[in-house]
């Protein structure tokens, strides 16, 4: 796994072994990020089920301010914390853990990016709904193609879907 572009362009990142995370795919990072490039610059930027990190350490390398990275997994943990230590994003960054579901309200940012485990169907309804009820600016979620999301949570509205393979993102706005 490796960052995509800006400022930590090629640099590799740790994975972990096994199926405890399912890293988002290098190619649906790269079309999520063509998409948040304008946007990006300067915003605090939530990881939610954050995994090796990928994500949010991508969203810094083309310019967001900081990063919250929210995971339970422990070896997820270990390795998004060594993974920003080795970029020396570490002051940039506020790894948070436990379930998501309890620190995702505690955590405010204008971009949030969630990918639960995809046989966690309901995980994905009820973080929706908590970052309804105080919405972002953008959320986008990572689901299977398979997976039914609602066109709206509370004060969250779906703007856009875009699918690749497997997978899909959707995009909510305020």
């Amino acid at each position: 796994m490796r960052i995509i572009a800006g400022e930590f362009r090629s640099r590799r990142l740790k994975s972990l072994p096994g199926a405890a995370t399912r890293p988002t795919p290098d190619r649906l990072r790269e079309t999520l990020f063509d998409i948040l490039t304008p946007r990006i610059a300067g915003v605090t930027f939530l990881d939610g089920y954050a995994g090796t990190g990928a994500v949010g350490i991508e969203a810094l390398s083309r310019g967001a301010a900081h990063a919250f990275f929210l995971e339970r997994n422990r070896a997820a943990i270990e390795a998004i914390r060594e993974n920003l230590a080795s970029l020396e994003l570490e002051r940039r960054s506020t790894v948070v853990p436990g379930p998501v579901l309890l620190t995702l309200p505690r955590h405010r940012a204008r971009m949030v990016f969630l990918d639960p485990p995809y046989e966690l169907e309901r995980e994905y309804t009820a973080a929706m709904e908590r970052l309804g009820e105080a919405p972002p600016e953008l959320v986008i979620v990572q689901h299977s193609i398979r997976l039914e999301i609602g066109e709206g949570y509370g004060g969250l509205r779906r703007t856009r879907v875009v699918r690749q393979g497997e997978n899909a993102l959707s995009f909510f706005a305020a």
